[in-house]
């Protein structure tokens, strides 16, 4: 059974047309909304990517009561540390033909943090997490800790570990999409 790996091509070319963080502490230079279409050549299915950031508002009313809201990022947005920022990743199938085996990698932006347990997809997709740059995916990351008294011991990975996430989706119908959504703070 051959494999659509999207990761490569998919995820470099989004990141690579997304700069998320300037040079600038605590300014992020977010993207202009861009697409890049992933191929299989042999089915000549076609899945087209779009990735979109938005940035979490929390407004208090007169009561002391807060709410929360998403703003598009769009150009050259700022963000502060301590920001949250909600990205989407939607896969949408072009062809005539079902798309299986669908893997899309997402890293985590250099000066961000993973929010824990943030990630969404829409369908039936496993989500699993690397914390060592993308060599390896687990759906619990978790690291040794060595105790005052020597002792070690397993525990899951701390949310600044995490550098990418993976999406691996057994089919994508012809002519629909697949949408995901994971959190990150500004450190």
């Amino acid at each position: 059974m051959k494999r659509l790996s999207i990761a490569g091509l998919g995820a470099i070319a989004l990141i690579a047309t997304v700069p998320f963080v300037s040079q600038v502490p605590g300014v992020a230079n977010i993207w202009h909304s861009t697409s890049a279409v992933a191929q299989n050549v042999q089915t000549k299915g076609q899945i087209q990517l779009r990735l979109e950031a938005e940035k979490q508002v929390v407004a208090q009313d007169q009561q002391g009561k807060q709410s929360k809201t998403w703003q598009p990022l769009k150009g050259q947005a700022v963000v502060q540390p301590g920001d949250v920022l909600r990205y989407t990743l939607t896969g949408e199938n072009k062809s005539d033909r079902p798309v299986t085996n669908l893997t899309l990698n997402q890293p985590i932006p250099k000066g961000m943090v993973y929010v824990l347990k943030s990630a969404s997809v829409t369908n039936s997709a496993k989500i699993s997490y690397s914390i060592d740059g993308g060599r390896s995916f687990v759906e619990n990351p978790t690291v040794k800790v060595t105790l005052p008294d020597g002792k070690v011991e397993t525990k899951p990975a701390p949310a600044i570990a995490y550098t990418h996430i993976r999406l691996q989706i057994p089919s994508v119908a012809a002519k629909t999409a697949v949408k995901a959504t994971y959190q990150t703070q500004v450190r």
